[in-house]
């Protein structure tokens, strides 16, 4: 038991660090075509840079049905990564986003700096000039109340 609760942490754990390096030198680098679908407003409810996810989940998947027979730690590693993806979902898409509006904006609290550093994140929606490329782990800054 333990074994799975530690290889599922470093699938998220590892998504936390992969997702901020791939969105800081490849989607605001070589794939900005993509990705910029999300920093420009687009109509309808999907846009080019879910292509993102579909590729995280993808791996996710191949790592769950590789590990799967002996539930190794690519299985666990899969479940990891398929919970960062859950969760990124609610709070991206959903909290953040509002592409499905069931929540409002947070008022206080971890959530708000994350609210606040996703904010200043799209402060441009161009391919340089943007800070902030985490979702979970964001500076200190933004978790200061504002006077």
């Amino acid at each position: 038991m333990v074994y799975a609760v530690v290889f599922t942490v470093i699938g998220f754990a590892l998504m936390e660090f992969a997702g901020w390096f791939i969105h800081k030198y490849i989607m605001h680098g070589p794939l900005w075509n993509i990705h910029k679908t999300h920093h420009q407003h687009t109509e309808g409810p999907f846009e080019r840079n879910d292509l993102f996810s579909m590729l995280f989940g993808s791996i996710a998947v191949l790592l769950i049905f590789l590990g799967v027979g002996a539930l190794d730690y690519r299985f666990w590693m899969g479940v990891g990564i398929s919970l960062y993806g859950v969760s990124y979902f609610l709070l991206h898409d959903m909290l953040i986003h509002r592409r499905i509006k069931l929540f409002k904006r947070p008022q206080g609290g971890y959530l708000a700096g994350i609210f606040r550093a996703h904010q200043a994140h799209h402060a441009t929606n161009q391919k340089d000039g943007s800070v902030s490329f985490g979702l979970f782990i964001v500076p200190k800054k933004y978790f200061k109340k504002r006077v």
